[in-house]
């Protein structure tokens, strides 16, 4: 019998160990949970009604009584925004669905994170802050209920080029400041905006979670499956994500002074492993609005048409340090292998006279065996950022177009790459599917 003692030791690009943390991939069971609370038992029904005051009642209920799960029940229940408090849990069964409100003003507006700023918004359908032990899970699925404000957005932007925040729109699950969280099984789906934010936090496992959001008929803008922001030690494994952008995507902050504003921080010990990709923008993104991150493995990794591998967004207008990343063991089909570009959207230095210099180092890719379009897409510019020690290694590539020039970064160590030629191009997934 294997003793875990015995274990190989891992460790992060830097030389960390991997913390035994990371390998306690236990699925949360119900009856761990803690006294269970059950919607229908409290006047709550799969009648189409919108519930979110009545909900909110169970939820404080049930940290006034020392604690518990709250469950929903085979079903569709309809609920705006919900505020977890400690010791409450969410449990979601088999063939149950906790849907959201399509109408903004089930959604409180509040002090919040939001691309890379603290401002005023409008809260996701599940709210926590500040805990310590909180988990969701369960077989069942929530739904953001998005088609209506996908629809409205897209009208906006062919009237005026707004900002994402301007849709105003929900994301689905928003946590801040928890540590010791455990999102399980879930199906989480058709968010109005970003599926999951997390915003520092330590310690959050995302384990078997299938994420998804659609690419059309009716495309679910900006609905990033899981955003990393100011985070240390997150364990995303065994998750299915299928979205209308980003999946795995590092915040942190944006601006000039970015790097010196206490809201804003670092993202450390991220591991991503034994995921399946559907589309999505990029499958592992640093950006747009990130200021460091440091410690990020994604390994053993397939997938299915996604247009990006590791892309990492440049900002012009903000501080960034990418460093000590690995991407490895990745096989399947993606647009484009390696993309590193200025990224230049909302652009701004405000009353910054000199441009901030970013840096991009310890980067390596390894042990992939990918079909793409194009394997090495990247835009040098020194005046903005230096890119240095990378390692291309052990890689079986068949591209349409190779684009790899030693000249583009600082240092390289290229060894084992073989890229062949191919003329067949690579469908996204959504394409696969015949979405436009």
């Amino acid at each position: 019998m294997h003793n875990e003692k015995e274990r190989p030791t891992e460790y992060f690009p830097d030389g960390t160990p991997i913390d035994d943390w990371f390998y306690d991939i236990g699925m949360p069971e119900l009856e761990e949970l803690g006294r269970p609370y059950v919607l229908t038992e409290y006047g709550i029904w799969d009648d189409g009604k919108v519930y979110t005051k009545e909900i909110q009642k169970v939820i404080d209920l049930a940290a006034e009584e020392g604690g518990g799960v709250l469950v929903v029940p085979p079903g569709t229940y309809l609920t705006g925004a919900l505020y977890f408090k400690q010791g409450v849990n969410l449990y979601v069964s088999a063939g149950a669905t906790l849907k959201g409100s399509d109408d903004i003003s089930d959604y409180d507006l509040a002090e919040t994170r939001i691309e890379g700023e603290t401002c005023l918004y409008f809260t996701a359908l599940i709210n926590a802050d500040g805990l310590n032990g909180f988990t969701m899970c369960g077989p069942g699925t929530i739904d953001g209920n998005g088609l209506k404000t996908w629809k409205a957005c897209w009208l906006r932007w062919k009237w005026s080029n707004g900002t994402n925040k301007d849709g105003q729109r929900p994301r689905l699950v928003y946590l801040s400041n928890c540590r010791n969280v455990r999102i399980a099984g879930l199906n989480l789906q058709n968010s109005h905006f970003w599926t999951t934010h997390i915003y520092k936090c330590d310690h959050v496992k995302y384990l078997n979670c299938h994420i998804y959001s659609p690419a059309g008929p009716v495309a679910a803008p900006s609905t990033d499956a899981i955003d990393i922001d100011v985070c240390t030690d997150v364990l995303v494994k065994g998750c299915y994500m299928e979205v209308n952008d980003d999946s795995v995507v590092l915040k942190g902050g944006k601006g000039p002074w970015a790097d010196s504003q206490p809201e804003n921080g670092s993202n450390e010990r991220i591991l991503v492993e034994d995921c399946v990709y559907g589309f999505c923008h990029g499958c592992l993104t640093c950006g747009s609005e990130s200021v460091h991150n440091r410690n990020i493995i994604m390994r053993r990794i397939q997938i299915k048409g996604a247009a990006r591998l590791l892309w990492l967004k440049m900002r012009p207008d903000t501080p960034q340090h990418y460093e000590y990343i690995t991407v490895e063991q990745i096989e399947g089909r993606v647009k484009e292998f390696l993309k590193i570009y200025p990224w230049t959207q909302y652009y701004d230095l405000k009353d910054r006279k000199d441009q901030p210099l970013s840096y991009a180092e310890h980067i390596t890719m390894k042990d992939c065996d990918c079909i793409c379009d194009t394997f090495f897409d990247v835009m040098p510019d020194e005046s903005q950022y230096l890119l240095s020690d990378f390692t291309l290694q052990d890689l079986r590539i068949r591209a349409r177009v190779d684009n790899f020039s030693e000249d583009k970064l600082r240092s390289v160590v290229y060894e084992n790459v073989q890229v062949e030629e191919s003329t067949e191009p690579v469908e996204s997934w959504h394409e696969v599917k015949g979405f436009q």
